[in-house]
């Protein structure tokens, strides 16, 4: 009886370990099309416009890719986030 007193008046706050949680966050992929950044933008350019568009200033940015057509052409760029 008592552990169930335990495990139901407990605080969920003590359970959560936030420090794991910081550094294993939620991934997320944004795709810029090149007419938002351009067709020859660097990375830092790209990776601004990512945080500009979802709106976390913060975001730490963990890969950035380059999508090309047939033919070649940079078409978009893929964005993980965390």
């Amino acid at each position: 009886m008592l552990i169930l007193v335990f495990i139901f008046l407990t605080p969920k706050s003590w359970f959560e370990n936030t420090q794991f949680r910081r550094s294993h966050g939620v991934q997320t992929t944004v795709v810029l099309a090149t007419d938002v950044v351009g067709t020859q933008a660097d990375r830092s350019e790209v990776e601004n416009q990512a945080r500009m568009i979802t709106g976390r200033v913060d975001a730490q940015i963990i890969d950035v890719r380059e999508r090309r057509d047939g033919s070649g052409k940079i078409i978009a760029y893929e964005v993980d986030i965390r």
